[in-house]
């Protein structure tokens, strides 16, 4: 039996929420895949810690068990825009099923290799690379789904569910890890996790999708990638949001890469004691995702963030000074809480920024900003290891988490919000005189306002805004221009490279947009509404129109 993605009957027509934190989970797509990714994040777990602890017993240093966290983050920080793209212009189950298959194959392989005695430190990075390789095509689709699977309102909790599901698994996977690894081998964990995708894979083949028609070509996946780039540089709060993720990722990383030394060379122990160090810490980030929505009540997004880098700090200077696996545990705790409640917070606030056409490659950034901080961290503090000690390297990074929360001193965190982000759907195709085609062009915009002298400061502090809008979705050369004849009268102007651009940047105008230009309107003291002009460019020499007409006809 398919599974439906339609919304269930608890919805009302408004989209309001109902249920609270565990809402999402009467969808039941999203319950599900939910259920499917949980048993996956198990096998992956398990996967990682015995690659960890197969590493410090076949490498030479210690910069290369370091390296075993950076690899499962470099794909991600590498491959994240393109998997964006791909998510945002293709159907993203099948994306995801892609994804997990390949996942699948690379996981037997290893168990193979593995078993055959084959396994070098350098092979064994290049397996996790490519396992994590799909790991990070998939992981776009799979957080851009969300709002396909819930609606808007459901999405904050969701994505908690989210980061729940997977440090329940971290809370109890990686002692389960240890115990197969020290009990089976190394081998056995490899195909436990080749297993765990079997689930999901079944799930998604499942999943009936409800597809939107879609109104307009396929963006190629350079421009696809240009325009979220675009988008992101063009949306101040996002952009501080990548600033402070990449912070935070770079020094807290600095644990999880680490562990593995300090299980066995400060706190003298063994695969089950990493097991159990990491468990610890997936059990505090299950009590972090748990107390989230509370916290988010009482404490502005800044001050939550804060918080979360000096307890992660707490957390490493924990890790560094403790001989004893209970106390190292007990600082895990407050680390696993510290990390959910950063990055899940940063995970939200980018999806609720962002309109869904181009929400996958926004996350994408995100996970760039986010993960390249942690792969970087780790091997900086893989190599500061390598030369002073794990202890010495994790104080360090101590010092460098209290650092990161000052940065919002410069650079605060916006208070997460809901804006209406769904396309106004208010612009239609204006009728031409002339016959254009969807490549012709270049097209220039122009709009006439009339602005009496007590206005003009409101309206160049709108039109400011409303230039930005116009270049985050697409337009180019924006400018305003004043006439010096009639002082009253101002020229907005912008330019498309075709007429296709013209209709796709109209068409994600959102809702919440329409305020700005609502108020630019009601400032227009004309006797008709601003008057809209629209011109396509036309070559005069030669050369170019022949060189013009090759280009159309390519």
């Amino acid at each position: 039996m398919p599974l439906d993605s339609r919304p269930s009957i608890d919805e009302d027509e408004s989209g309001t929420e109902r249920g609270g934190a565990l809402a999402p989970f009467q969808h039941p797509v999203f319950r599900a895949v939910w259920s499917a990714n949980l048993v996956s994040n198990f096998g992956g777990l398990i996967q990682g810690v015995g690659a960890a602890w197969m590493m410090t017993s076949i490498a030479t240093s210690s910069y290369q068990v370091a390296l075993v966290q950076a690899s499962t983050t470099l794909p991600i920080m590498l491959f994240a825009l393109v998997a964006g793209a791909i998510a945002d212009s293709f159907d993203r189950r099948k994306v995801m099923l892609v994804a997990q298959c390949f996942m699948l194959v690379m996981s037997v392989l290893l168990a193979i290799f593995t078993w055959q005695g084959w396994m070098s430190p350098w092979l064994l990075l290049a397996f996790t690379f490519l396992i994590d390789s799909g790991t990070a095509l998939n992981s776009p689709s799979w957080q851009a789904s969300v709002g396909d699977m819930v609606p808007r309102a459901k999405v904050p909790a969701a994505v908690t569910l989210n980061s729940v599901g997977f440090n329940i698994t971290r809370s109890v996977g990686p002692a389960i890890g240890g115990i197969i690894v020290a009990a089976f081998g190394v081998a056995t964990a490899f195909a436990v996790n080749a297993l765990s995708y079997i689930g999901l894979i079944v799930v998604l083949s499942r999943w009936k999708r409800e597809e939107q028609p879609a109104s307009l070509p396929r963006e190629s996946l350079g421009a696809a990638m240009a325009a979220g780039v675009r988008y992101v540089a063009m949306s101040p709060h996002i952009g501080k949001v990548l600033v402070r993720a990449a912070a935070f990722g770079s020094t807290a990383g600095s644990v999880l890469a680490l562990l593995p030394l300090v299980a066995r060379d400060v706190v003298h122990g063994g695969a089950l004691t990493y097991g159990i160090l990491l468990g610890a810490f997936g059990v505090g980030a299950v009590c972090g995702a748990l107390v989230s929505v509370r916290l988010r009540q009482i404490l502005s997004s800044e001050v939550m963030v804060r918080y979360a880098f000096a307890g992660f700090a707490l957390c490493g200077l924990t890790c560094a000074l403790s001989t004893q696996a209970w106390l190292t545990a007990l600082g895990l705790l407050i680390g696993g809480g510290c990390w959910v409640l950063a990055l899940a917070h940063f995970n939200t606030t980018v999806q609720m920024s962002t309109p869904r056409w181009v929400v996958g490659r926004a996350l994408s950034i995100y996970q760039t900003a986010t993960f390249g901080g942690i792969a970087l961290g780790s091997w900086i503090w893989g190599v500061v290891a390598d030369a002073h000690g794990a202890p010495v390297a994790l104080v360090a990074a101590a010092i460098a988490m209290l650092a990161g929360g000052a940065l919002g001193l410069i650079l605060p965190l916006p208070q997460l919000r809901n804006p209406n982000l769904d396309p106004l759907d208010r612009w239609t195709e204006p009728m031409l005189a002339l016959d254009l085609q969807p490549r012709s062009g270049p097209i220039a915009i122009m709009i006439e306002y009339v602005i009496r002298e007590e206005d003009v400061p409101q309206f160049l502090a709108l039109m400011n805004e409303r230039g930005r809008i116009r270049r985050r979705d697409g337009a180019r050369n924006w400018t305003l221009a004043r006439d010096l004849e009639h002082p009253e009268i101002w020229m907005e102007s912008y330019h498309t490279p075709t007429w296709l651009d013209y209709v796709r940047q109209n068409r994600r105008f959102t809702h919440d947009d329409a305020a700005v230009t609502e108020r630019i309107r009601a400032l227009h003291r004309g006797p008709d509404r601003p008057r809209v002009r629209r011109w396509i460019e036309r070559p005069t020499s030669r050369g170019t129109l022949v060189a013009r007409k090759e280009q159309a006809e390519q």
